[in-house]
Order: C-alpha cells, then sequence, then structure tokens
C-alpha cells in the first residue's frame, strides 16, 4: 500500500471524517436525559386551564393589536377620516386598549389564583421582591405617562400627533421603551407576590378536611 508523503494527511483525513464534536446530536440518547427539573416545574403550570390560556392570549393579543392599527393607521390615515380628527381617532383607539388591558389585567389575575403555587415564593423575601418590583413599574409607567401626555402615550404619533421634539426626560434617559419594562415588572411582582388571602383559604381548607 502507498503512503501518503504527508505525515499529517491521515490525521487531517481522519478528523474530517469523524464526527464533529460530542459526536453530533445523532448520538445523544434522550433516554439518558434527566427531565426532572421540567418536570418539576411543569408541576406549577396547568398549561390547558382556561383562565392560563386566557392569560396566554390576551398578553399576546393586546401589543400586537395596537401595533398593528397604529401602523395601518400611519399608512392610510383611514381612521383619522373615519372620525372627522386625528385627536378623536386617537381617543377611540385608546379607549380600546384600555379595556383590552382590563381584560388583561383580569384574566392575568384568574389565571395566577387557579394555577398551583411555588411555595419557596410563599416567604417575606419574596413578598418584598415582588413589591419591589411592583413600586419600580408604577414609577415607570406613571413617569412614562406624565412624559408622553395622553396622546403620546396612546400613539398620537401615529396619528401625525406629535411633540416639538422627542421625549428624553426621564425614565426615557435611562432607558428604551419604559412603559412596556415598567408593565412587565407589575405582571412580574403580581406573579411573585403571595396570595395571602388564598394561602390562608387553602390551610383553612386543609385543617378542615384533617379534622
Amino acid at each position: 500500500m502507498k503512503r501518503s508523503g504527508n505525515p499529517g494527511a491521515e490525521a487531517t483525513n481522519s478528523s474530517v471524517a469523524g464526527p464533529d464534536c460530542c459526536g453530533g446530536l445523532g448520538n445523544i440518547d434522550f433516554r439518558q436525559a434527566d427531565f426532572c427539573v421540567m418536570t418539576r416545574l411543569l408541576g406549577y403550570v396547568d398549561p390547558l386551564d382556561p383562565s392560563f390560556v386566557a392569560a396566554v392570549v390576551t398578553i399576546t393579543f393586546n401589543p400586537l393589536y395596537w401595533n398593528v392599527v397604529a401602523r395601518w393607521e400611519h399608512k392610510t390615515r383611514k381612521l383619522s377620516r373615519a372620525f372627522g380628527s386625528p385627536y378623536l381617532a386617537c381617543y377611540s383607539l385608546s379607549v380600546t386598549i384600555l379595556l383590552l388591558n382590563f381584560l388583561r389585567s383580569h384574566c392575568f389575575m384568574q389565571a395566577m389564583l387557579s394555577q398551583p403555587r411555588m411555595e419557596s415564593l410563599d416567604t417575606p423575601a419574596a413578598y418584598s421582591l415582588g413589591l419591589t418590583l411592583l413600586g419600580l413599574g408604577v414609577v415607570l409607567v406613571l413617569s412614562s405617562f406624565f412624559a408622553l401626555g395622553f396622546t403620546g402615550t396612546f400613539l398620537g404619533d401615529y396619528f401625525g400627533i406629535l411633540k416639538e421634539a422627542r421625549v428624553t426626560v426621564f425614565p426615557f434617559n435611562i432607558l428604551d421603551n419604559p412603559m412596556y419594562w415598567g408593565s412587565t415588572a407589575n405582571y412580574l411582582g403580581w406573579a411573585i407576590m403571595p396570595f395571602t388571602a388564598e394561602i390562608y383559604r387553602q390551610k383553612a381548607s386543609g385543617s378542615h378536611k384533617r379534622s
């Protein structure tokens, strides 16, 4: 057999022909994977619960709705023409946004009440963290509203209702989209904070069953 004159050729050829790092995904035996963490997390979420589904749908739909409508208005001006004024059109959109936000908050609270709770969250530290997030969220949302004004908050720029200059005061000078971040902090705070009444209701129910 004729050997290659390059001593590194065989090593190069074998490395090319061999499997990639870790043997590739095809060599992974998923039967040996430990899914205990995922199983434990899924124990605290019932994705088939109607309240959970409603919360997911409203959380997903709301920003999609107002962004699509606002961009459509910006391109066509059909809402402004239909209402006879860009201000009336903006106010009308704001009413639908507020109603959808109330519905979203209601669905979120119902989902939180119906879902199992992690015992590790029923602590003073978790409660304090939830309160902190709520406080931060309220500050961001309210300061954003006062900085933008009513029409600025409810997408007035898409209706041609513009300010003299772009808003750069607090909280817009520290982060982009502070109202979205504030809303996220609010919902995360509510999710972390234990529902004290529900906890004691379950405790009383358990004591009644044992007796």
